[in-house]
This record gives C-alpha cells, structure tokens and sequence, in this order.
C-alpha cells in the first residue's frame, strides 16, 4: 500500500463518526502575532477544535480588531481577558468554551492561566510558564485541586522523530544514558534588534516582560524539556555561564551550562542567540552504552542511529518499523516532509484527547493523551531559576523542584 492510502486514518475528523468539534478561545495572539498564528494553523490541521472566543491582544482596539479579522462573532470577541473570562462564567456549562489558549508574553501567563484554572477551565499555555518559581508551584497546585487538563506547548516534543528518540531510550535501544548533548542555536539577535522596534526582540529583551533570563529562558527552556522528554533523566546539578554578548542587553543572549544527571550521566547545554547567520538550530545527542542518538530540529524527519557494534542506521519518518508513538505523530507518507506546524497539532491533539476523555468520565490512554503538561512547565521554570542563581554564584548549583 502506497501514498495516502497508506494512512487511512489521516481524514477521521471528517467523517460522519468523528466527535463535534471542541471550542476554544485564545488570548493575545492577534494581528501581527506569529505565535498566535501558528497556534491556529496547528489547531485547524486536525479539524478537532474550532476558535469560538478570544481577547486577542492586550489592546481592547486591536484585539476587537483581530477578532474580527478572525471572524468572532461580537458576543465572543472581547478587549480584555478578564472580559473574556466574565462572559463565559455567565454561559451554561454546555455553552462555554472547552479550552483557553494563551500565547502572550510571558509577564502575563499567570494571572491569565491562574484565573481560568481556578474557574475551571482546560487550559494550553506557551513556555515558559511563568515567571517565578512560586509562581509556578500555585498554578500547579490549582491545577491539580480542579482537575483539569492544563498543556504547555513544547511544540519539539511533536515531531515522530523525537516520539521514536524517546521509545527508543526508554525501551533500552542505547542501553544506560552516559551523555546528552543538546543544543539551541540561533542568530536573530545577533545585532541590538531590540532597538529598531522589533515587537518579538522587544519584549524577549525586557525583564519586565521576559523575566530573569532571555535566550535561557526563550530557547534554553525548550532545550531543557527536550532532554527530559526524550531521555527521562533528572537534572542533579548544574553549573551555568550565561552572558549577554550584544552590549547594552540586559538579559542573557547566550547561555552554556553543564549537567548532572541522576544516576550518573552527564549533559552539556547550549541556548545562544547572537549566532550569526544561524536560523534554528535546535539537535539533540544521546549517547548510551550500546549506541547514540541524533535529531535535528531543522532535518526533523530523521533520526541517526549510531550502533556500537553496527552501522549507522538512518531512521525516517512514516516508516513502517517505527515504535506506535511516531506512528501516530504521522499524517503523511514518507517522503512527504512534515515539521513545525504538524509538531504542534501533534501536541494540541494530544491535549483535546485528555479534554475528551476526561468529559467522558474516563482516562485517555497515554498515547493519545501524548503532550507535555503544567507539571513540565514548573520544571522549566525551577531550572530557569537554578541556572540564573547558577551562573551569579559561579559554581555548581543543585537543581531542587518542588512539588
């Protein structure tokens, strides 16, 4: 069997048996917002959730504007969050939207997150998490009174590739983990962009916005939880050198640390964005005792094998001898590229199903229910915290996360 037949199941959300769509509103996101914009795209791809309501920037003009442009009906395009939140507190439990999506900067996920958990809501917000570590510790904690679903978009976790790294490693493939390399290499804030009014380098170079930490924080955090998806392994301890290149930035732009693992294995950790030149660079390096992983973010569809006694083997998407988890992450045949947008529905699909199981009264299986959760998030705000005191103190520090 060949081409799309080979993947019969690559249309069910459009069929007569396939579940009435959910709805979700999103918050910030609007015009101008590649972010937002890709939440969507990702969100459509599987026809499993539709945008019914949002408040669509932190501005009331332009987020009414937005949503508009977007097609919200007036009663659910609102100007602020809180606006939103009031006016589906008021609808019936059968009328109120099924989850929240929140993907403005980072100054703004907690009280955003908090209240609509606390209101229980299903929540999915953008990483980091939060700002602090107390923080992050509350909305855990809320998360788990209510209940309910609450998913952080580590959009990496989505691709087949690093679904087939994880059951690999954690099936035993490479034998015990000795060493992880991973690295996050970009180059857009190689000059002072900040200054030429470019929105996205504005914000991620303000600690008003940003918090303690920049390039650590906005590409170290994906690195972080790349690692832990993928090999299961507990940071120990860390020792961190994080340094703002460009002159005049206040946050890190630059970041290199060393790991400890639980265990006894070794990390290096790289998260810089003054490469110049570099687009997103994002690999992966997983050596055991029998053999070694490689993947890269930007050659997503392969995945090297390195064997101790046996040729390298080159491991492609939509293979037929892949473990189920990347099976499932696929939508087309190999041969077919597929990357960042489809890693994040991968991801969305992953929360709607928890969404949905959960309304039933029943547990989702877990490679359904297949996305990184408020839990994971936490974790990336501790290690956030821990390489930043890190770095100031100049020595190893131990990475403690509270529960």
């Amino acid at each position: 069997m060949t081409g799309i037949d080979a993947f019969p199941d690559m249309d069910q959300p459009m069929t007569d048996e396939a579940p009435q769509r959910l709805r979700y509103a999103m918050v910030g996101g609007g015009h101008g917002a590649f972010i937002g914009a890709v939440h969507r795209h990702a969100i459509a791809l599987d026809g499993l959730a539709e945008l019914a309501a949002g408040a669509l920037s932190s501005t009331a003009e332009k987020a009414l504007a937005s949503g508009r442009a977007l097609g919200l009906a007036d009663e659910h395009n609102h100007g602020s969050w809180q606006a939103l939140l009031d006016a589906e507190l008021k609808r019936g439990p059968g009328e109120r939207v099924d989850a929240v999506v929140i993907v403005t900067p980072t100054d703004s996920h907690f009280p955003i997150a908090q209240a609509f958990a606390e209101a229980g809501f299903s929540v999915v917000c953008d990483k980091p998490l939060v700002h602090t570590g107390q923080q992050a510790d509350a909305l855990v904690a809320t998360v788990k009174a209510q209940g309910g679903v609450f998913g952080v978009t580590y959009n990496y976790t989505g691709y087949p590739m690093v679904r087939q790294a994880r059951e690999m490693v954690r099936s035993g493939a490479l034998g015990a983990i000795r060493k992880v390399v991973v690295e996050y290499n970009q180059g857009w804030l190689a000059t002072a962009l900040e200054t030429t009014g470019n929105k996205q380098a504005g914000w991620r170079t303000d600690p008003a916005r940003s918090g303690i930490a920049g390039a650590l924080g906005d590409i170290g955090s994906h690195a972080e939880n790349l690692v832990s998806s993928v090999t299961g392994l507990e940071i120990e301890e860390l020792v961190a050198d994080l340094g703002a290149l460009v002159p005049g930035r206040a946050l890190d732009d630059d970041a290199s640390m060393l790991l400890r693992f639980t265990g006894g294995a070794r990390g290096v950790l790289v998260a810089s964005q003054i490469n110049a030149g570099m687009e997103n660079d994002l690999r992966l390096r997983i050596a055991g005792e029998l053999g070694t992983l490689e993947w890269r973010q930007e050659e997503p569809n392969r995945l090297v094998h390195h064997r101790r006694d046996g040729a390298a083997e080159i491991l492609t998407r939509g293979s037929p001898w892949l473990g189920e988890a990347a099976r499932r992450a696929v939508r087309l045949p190999s041969g077919h590229p597929e990357g960042f947008i489809e890693a994040f529905a991968n991801v969305y699909r992953g929360i709607f199903a928890d969404i949905r199981a959960r309304r039933a009264g029943s547990m989702a299986d877990p490679l359904d229910a297949d996305y990184p959760r408020v839990t994971d998030g936490a974790r990336g705000v501790h290690f956030i915290e821990c390489a930043v005191a890190s770095s100031a103190a100049r020595r190893w520090t131990r990475f403690e996360q509270a529960n």
